[in-house]
C-alpha cells in the first residue's frame, strides 16, 4: 500500500462529476487500500477518489466502529431525519462549517468485486457517507454550509 497525495481546494478536478466504475480488478483494490491508508494517515474519516486525482465514483469511509466501508458507484436510496454539525474536509484544511445532513440514509453500492450491496448508515456514519458521495458530484461541504 502507498499513501496518495490529497488534492486541495481550488483544484478544478474537485468540481467535476466522477464517472462510474466499470472494471473491478486488482488495480481497483490497490487504489482502495491506498485510499484507506491515506485517509487514516491524514486523520480523516473519509476520502473520495477525486480527492486523490481520480474522477471515478468511489470512496472510503471510516465508521465510528472503526470499520472502513468502500462505497463504489453509490446511490442514495433514501434519507430521513436531519442533523446539523460542523464538518471539515481533507481537501480544505483548517476550514470547518455547519452542514445539515440526513441523520439516517440507505445507500446502494457495489463492493470491490462488483457485487451489489445495500446498507443503512446512521448519525455520524451517515454524515461521512453523504460528504464523500458529494465529492463524486463535484460538491464540497461548504457548498451546503448553513449560513449564520
Amino acid at each position: 500500500m502507498a499513501k496518495r497525495d490529497i488534492v486541495k481546494d481550488g483544484d478544478p478536478l474537485l468540481r467535476k462529476k466522477s464517472r462510474e466504475v466499470t472494471t473491478f480488478d486488482a488495480r481497483l483494490g490497490h487504489i482502495l487500500d491506498d485510499m484507506a491508508e491515506t485517509m487514516v494517515a491524514a486523520d480523516g474519516v473519509g476520502l473520495a477518489a477525486p480527492q486523490i486525482g481520480l474522477l471515478r465514483r468511489f470512496a472510503v469511509c471510516q465508521m465510528t466502529s472503526g470499520e472502513v466501508v468502500e462505497l463504489i458507484n453509490p446511490v442514495l436510496v433514501e434519507g430521513d431525519g436531519e442533523a446539523l454539525l460542523n464538518e471539515g474536509c481533507l481537501s480544505c484544511p483548517g476550514k470547518y462549517m455547519p452542514v445539515k445532513r440526513f441523520a439516517r440514509i440507505k445507500v446502494a453500492f457495489v463492493d470491490r468485486e462488483g457485487k451489489p450491496q445495500e446498507r443503512e448508515f446512521f448519525d455520524f456514519d451517515a454524515r461521512v457517507c453523504q460528504h464523500e458521495m458529494d465529492h463524486l458530484d463535484g460538491i464540497l461541504f461548504y457548498d451546503k454550509a448553513v449560513k449564520a
